[in-house]
């Protein structure tokens, strides 16, 4: 409907939001350019251990690749994994596409999608985005192709977010 459309893209604008407030304030004049965005919240706790096995089980991994960056190291809100241009990237679990477009610096070419609950998963990075706001997806689906937009190398940035708080992904994914 209507109305659930424009609440998922409400919390977009909140995630992509909370990106754009937090480079605009480490950005001063005249300085380098300030490390990826990231959420002006803290990190929310992980589940307990029975939801993040339910949840495991409910969410794969979008790509397979090296983990660059994990969740915490430096001011990361997600995991950073090192991809070839055009790797497929997929849905990590069934959602909506609640936004796809150009993000916040830092980000690149983004994706947002919204699952049950309160959880949001974000894909950055992307040469190119393959769905579209208000497109319901599957786990497994390819929802874009991975690429160096926004970074200095071809990867990925996934992050998962619960209530729009930061939460380690490494978490709710199943093991390698």
């Amino acid at each position: 409907s209507e109305a659930a459309l424009a609440e998922m893209r409400a919390a977009a604008a909140a995630v992509v939001g909370a990106a754009v407030g937090a480079t605009a304030a480490a950005a001063a004049p005249g300085s380098a350019p300030p490390p990826p965005a990231v959420s002006a919240a803290p990190p929310a706790p992980a589940p307990a251990d029975g939801e993040a096995a339910s949840r495991a089980a409910e969410f794969a991994w979008p790509l397979r690749g090296r983990l660059l960056q994990g969740f915490g190291e430096g001011r990361s809100t997600g995991l950073s994994i090192a991809a070839t241009p055009g790797d497929p990237v997929l849905a990590a679990g069934d959602g909506r596409v609640i936004f796809s477009g150009p993000g916040p610096r830092g980000y690149g070419n983004l994706i947002i999608l919204k699952h049950e609950g309160d959880l949001l998963s974000v894909y950055g990075h992307s040469r190119a985005l393959l769905v579209k706001e208000g497109q319901s997806v599957r786990r497994g689906q390819p929802i874009a192709e991975a690429g160096d937009s926004g970074t200095d190398r071809p990867k990925l940035l996934f992050e998962i977010r619960r209530g729009g708080k930061p939460v380690d992904p490494a978490g709710l994914l199943p093991a390698l």
